[in-house]
């Protein structure tokens, strides 16, 4: 069950940034728009809720319920930077806004990246948290190993930000002008 509400709560997220989008742009409904796209975060609200109540109905704690830390923790750390990508894009390509910036080179892409790597890092927290919170809620008396994996696999996920970030530094990406003069 849990499962299947985190594919539920994934559609709903693109179903619910269309209509906020339709509405903002092709209805000329901005305040409609944001009412729609504001209303995102019950989703995480409803799957944190189904899956404590799981857990307090006797579920053995599993790979489902990491699952759902997990996408608690990207959709509450980078559900805003998605919403404001797509609405970035939409804008440029349906209501003649201006193009969308790209990272670019050197300084200000390693800046990017690293601004990247810091809403991973936040999102890892937050499943980390909500998973502890959950070894605590299930208590000793349940099998709690599948969360505590769900928690290393954050720190690899951090590990991982965190070395693209500072490959970027470390080696920046250069301009097509600088590569072609370093043949």
């Amino acid at each position: 069950m849990i499962v299947t509400l985190i594919v539920v709560c994934e559609i709903a997220f693109w179903v619910l940034l269309a209509a906020g989008l339709a509405l903002r742009y092709w209805a000329r409904m901005p305040r409609a728009g944001l009412a729609v796209l504001l209303c995102e975060p019950l989703l995480e609200v409803l799957l944190f809720v189904v899956t404590a109540i799981d857990l307090k109905n006797g579920a053995e704690p599993d790979w489902r319920h990491g699952l759902a830390a997990v996408y608690i923790g990207y959709t509450v750390a980078l559900g805003h930077a998605t919403i404001t990508w797509v609405d970035v894009r939409v804008a440029h390509r349906f209501a003649g806004g201006p193009p969308p910036a790209k990272p670019g080179y050197g300084t200000r892409r390693a800046l990017h990246e690293w601004r990247l790597a810091g809403l991973w890092t936040l999102a890892s927290l937050i499943a980390m948290a909500l998973l502890q919170a959950a070894v605590w809620y299930v208590g000793d008396d349940g099998s709690t190993g599948s969360l505590r994996a769900w928690q290393q696999r954050m720190l690899v996920v951090i590990a991982v930000n965190v070395v693209i970030a500072l490959s970027y530094t470390l080696f920046p990406k250069k301009t097509p002008a600088d590569r072609a003069r370093a043949r």
